[in-house]
């Protein structure tokens, strides 16, 4: 297994650096036209040539928009909810839905009711007789 592992390095860098070429816009590649990029990392990827020109100097790397770095970026910009029992719209979403099913529910229980009511009439009413089919429900 150790005997691949450089093997499986190579590959992984040839990979990456053709990805990144593929995805870069035309106008972030430096020096060469794309195509030409995507030739070179081909050609000699196997002796990391070509990918590690790519990442040298194939593409303009410059700072992120707005002058951050992702880590600063995300301390400046923290939401202001940690967890959802601590965000209000949540708990106020939970409270509709319970009400919601609190209504279903008193709906259910009343047509449940009714139902029971309904065959016991009906049962009361017959005396004993078999004529009448059962209510489905």
């Amino acid at each position: 297994m150790i005997r691949l592992l450089p093997f499986l390095l190579v590959l992984a860098l040839w990979i990456y650096a053709f990805i990144d070429c593929l995805n870069t816009p035309e106008e972030q590649v430096r020096g060469l036209p794309k195509v030409v990029w995507v030739i070179i990392i081909l050609l000699f990827g196997e002796v990391l040539v070509g990918p590690i020109a790519w990442l040298v100097a194939g593409r303009h790397r410059g700072a992120p928009a707005g002058g951050s770095t992702p880590a600063e970026w995300h301390r400046n910009h923290r939401t202001q909810w940690v967890a959802p029992d601590d965000n209000p719209q949540f708990l106020h979403s939970l409270r509709e839905e319970n009400k919601r099913d609190e209504q279903l529910l008193k709906s259910w229980e009343a047509d449940l009711r009714r139902r029971e009511e309904e065959l016991r009439r009906r049962e009361s009413g017959s005396g004993g007789t078999q004529d009448e089919t059962p209510p489905r429900g």
